[in-house]
């Protein structure tokens, strides 16, 4: 599984998970820290790589797009949780939820809740 961190998590989370042994890219290793939801959404898509962001936003753009692809973390601990602290829980914590990313899911991982709903979301 290939992660694309967005600019709302800092690139400590990418380098601890980099650390241990994902296949991981921050969207400032890229040079789109600028870059629109869409068009991060776009390279996520192109390359496989799901979407780890604090930003609800591209949970909105599965929705209105019906795809099952590509898997987005919702990370919601960002503000209660060091970089350091969130890029180790999430090492942990990633193992297991790999097999509903592979399929396509969007995950929310709260203060203590992991919710993991399938794609495409079908109104």
């Amino acid at each position: 599984m290939k992660f694309l961190i967005d600019n709302a998590l800092s690139p400590i989370v990418s380098s601890i998970l980099v650390s241990a042994g994902y296949d991981v890219i921050h969207v400032r290793d890229l040079g789109m820290q600028t870059a629109s939801d869409s068009e991060i959404f776009g390279y996520a898509e192109k390359h496989d790589r799901c979407i780890l962001s604090a930003d609800t936003d591209f949970g909105t753009l599965l929705a209105l797009r019906q795809k099952s692809k590509p898997s987005f973390i919702l990370v919601r601990q960002e503000k209660t949780m060091p970089p350091d602290a969130l890029g180790s829980f999430l090492a942990t914590m990633l193992p297991s939820i790999l097999e509903p990313l592979e399929t396509g899911a969007i995950v929310v991982i709260g203060d203590r809740t992991i919710r993991i709903r399938p794609l495409p979301i079908i109104p």
